[in-house]
């Protein structure tokens, strides 16, 4: 199964990042809009084993073409970076996607929306993501550790404290803070 490795950090804009990434020669790959919906079962097997299932809908702000993707990421492993197992798939549509999953006894545990531009930098993917309420983050994902680490210290980011929690437990908490028991987040609504 391939392996997920990124390195994630919180910044207060973007601007700079999007000024290295000119200045570097990144290019833009797309503008999206997306909306995660993770699943799990009823005694949340998947979240006590550190396991995620997701369906994400991604839509391309300029092309409104819309992706539907189911995701499965394994528990997270050791090392500087958050590494794990990912493996995702294309379907047809998140509604027949989401009654497979409800089909097989999972049930929608969390959803929220986020922004992203994406960019292709020194053979990694750079993502600009703002989510509602948690702010703007900058995730550098690649082939190795090696290749994440030389592309976030040509961003200017490399003094910057890297998050190893995925969005879902970033989100979760705040969710239970503001006492949302639809469990969404979502731009507007905050």
């Amino acid at each position: 199964m391939p392996v997920e490795i990124e390195a994630k950090m919180a910044v207060a804009d973007f601007a700079p990042v999007r000024a290295q990434l000119t200045e570097r020669g990144g290019r833009l790959i797309g503008r999206y809009f997306e909306i995660n919906s993770f699943f799990d079962r009823p005694e949340h097997a998947l979240l006590k084993a550190d396991k995620g299932l997701r369906i994400r809908i991604k839509r391309n702000l300029d092309t409104q073409q819309e992706q539907y993707i189911i995701t499965f990421k394994g528990p997270k492993q050791r090392g500087p970076l958050k590494s794990r197992e990912e493996l995702e798939l294309n379907v047809g549509n998140a509604t027949d996607a989401q009654k497979l999953l409800e089909g097989l006894g999972y049930q929608k545990v969390l959803l929220f929306e986020k922004r992203r531009e994406s960019y292709d930098f020194e053979g990694c993917e750079i993502e600009l993501d703002e989510l509602p309420l948690l702010g703007t983050f900058v995730e550098v994902e690649g082939p190795d550790e090696k290749s994440v680490l030389r592309a976030r210290e040509l961003l200017g980011l490399g003094d910057r404290d890297m998050i190893r929690t995925g969005y879902a437990s970033m989100v979760a908490p705040l969710l239970d803070k503001h006492g949302d028991q639809c469990r969404e987040l979502r731009f507007g609504s905050v």
